[in-house]
């Protein structure tokens, strides 16, 4: 059986190999993943469901899950990992190095990377298990990173959305808890440099570890224990209300505006182009 690694590696291969994602089809067009209205209503009691199952298993793993074997991440789970993340280290998954690097020096503030008096204000809802997700984080992303948010023009604010399923309840946690250390960005792009088929069941407990292990100065012991704990799905059941606020539809959704100021999307209902985004940002014309 290949170890951990290389089947990681082994998956990458398989990815690199197959076609770009394809968005579902609609009437007039091309548009990005989404579900109907029904679909998101059963979507949404499932969440809920899984939501409570949740609270309920930390709760009796007793509570933070940080002495226990308990929770969405586990002691087993964090087994023969370093204590504080790295990318240079043994379990250091594909990727790391570059992910690191992409946002080295640019201020993170929980899940809002960048300036906080940049003029132009970015949100992105992403899932973390959306393959045309991963297409934009992997190939769109980092010249926006580099070219507007890096000099001070925008800042962006991440949206972790859970559209696709039980692990991506359970997997966006480790986003929201890799942003208590200001770390949320790092972990999210070496996920989805890693990240598995859609139809797989691949974002265990254990690879979140893994995840959290790949980026540089991320305390494990602390990114753990806010997986499992409260403030973590407090964060992500805000971002749900704030994607029924806003009638978010689909993963990726970009919307760009003036800071302070009513965001609107972009792409045309499906996933925008680095270019797009960009002109975009220098539309927005604020002050």
């Amino acid at each position: 059986m290949p170890s951990g690694k290389r089947a990681r590696q082994q998956r990458q291969q398989a990815a690199a190999a197959a076609p770009p994602p394809v968005r579902s089809k609609g009437v007039g067009g091309v548009r990005a993943r989404q579900a109907s209205p029904r679909a998101l209503a059963i979507a949404g009691g499932v969440v809920l469901v899984i939501v409570i199952a949740i609270v309920l298993g930390v709760v009796l793993s007793g509570g933070s899950g940080g002495g226990g074997g308990g929770g969405i991440v586990s002691s087993s789970d964090m087994q023969d990992l370093p204590a504080t993340g790295s990318q240079s280290s043994a379990n250091a998954l594909p990727g790391a190095p570059e992910a690191n690097n992409l946002f080295k020096g640019i201020p993170q503030h929980g899940l809002t990377l960048g300036d906080p008096k940049a003029p132009v204000e970015m949100e992105m809802f992403i899932d973390v298990r959306c393959p045309v997700c991963q297409d934009y984080e992997v190939l769109k992303l980092p010249a926006v990173v580099k070219h507007d948010i890096a000099t001070g023009k925008a800042q962006l604010h991440l949206k972790p959305w859970a559209f696709l399923g039980p692990q991506s309840v359970t997997g966006r946690l480790g986003v929201i808890a890799a942003a208590d250390q200001n770390k949320g960005y790092e972990y999210a792009k070496v996920l989805y440099d890693n990240q598995g088929p859609e139809s797989d069941q691949w974002l265990t407990g254990r690879e979140m570890a893994v995840i959290a292990a790949s980026v540089n100065g991320l305390n494990l012991a602390q990114w753990r224990d806010a997986v499992n704990g409260s403030a973590s799905q407090s964060t992500a059941s805000a971002v749900d209300a704030l994607a029924k606020q806003k009638n978010i539809q689909a993963t990726p959704t970009i919307l760009i505006g003036c800071t302070g100021g009513k965001l609107q999307a972009i792409g045309a209902g499906g996933e925008p182009s680095a270019q797009e985004t960009e002109q975009a940002i220098a539309a927005a014309s604020c002050s």
